[in-house]
């Protein structure tokens, strides 16, 4: 389970560091289309659109603005964005919040491929301390 968790959260935390700076091509993202999901007793919106760099040299189109919500944008509509090199999304100017997630799966990852070695190392943790004064005389 540790190497999976390593295995999926590892290759994402360069973006994800990037992402949380907004480090990338600055543009503008153009709302088109809202995809909704619905979940018992919630729903969770994103707009999907197009993402235009500042010089006009880039264009993505289909692209996710990472954050958004159905009541912070409408068709049409245009944001500033941070283009991070992402395959199918943006962010905002103030980035994203991505890492703390990333962070967790992989320590989680971690911690769990390097119990055993604790376990090994540290025969007393496992088996639990007596404290001198519950030992009979």
């Amino acid at each position: 389970m540790g190497i999976l968790l390593l295995y999926l959260s590892i290759p994402n935390i360069g973006p994800a560091v990037r992402a949380a700076r907004a480090d990338g091509v600055s543009g503008v993202f153009t709302a088109r289309t809202l995809d909704c999901v619905q979940h018992p007793g919630h729903e969770s919106c994103t707009w999907i659109g197009d993402f235009r760099s500042a010089a006009g040299r880039t264009v993505r189109p289909s692209v996710a603005l990472y954050g958004s919500s159905r009541e912070s944008l409408t068709a049409g509509a245009t944001t500033p964005a941070v283009d991070t090199g992402r395959a199918n999304r943006v962010y905002g100017p103030g980035g994203s919040s991505e890492w703390i997630f990333t962070s967790l799966l992989a320590g989680t990852g971690l911690a769990l491929l390097l119990s055993p070695l604790f376990r090994k190392a540290f025969p007393a943790a496992r088996r639990g301390r007596t404290h001198p004064s519950a030992v009979p005389t």
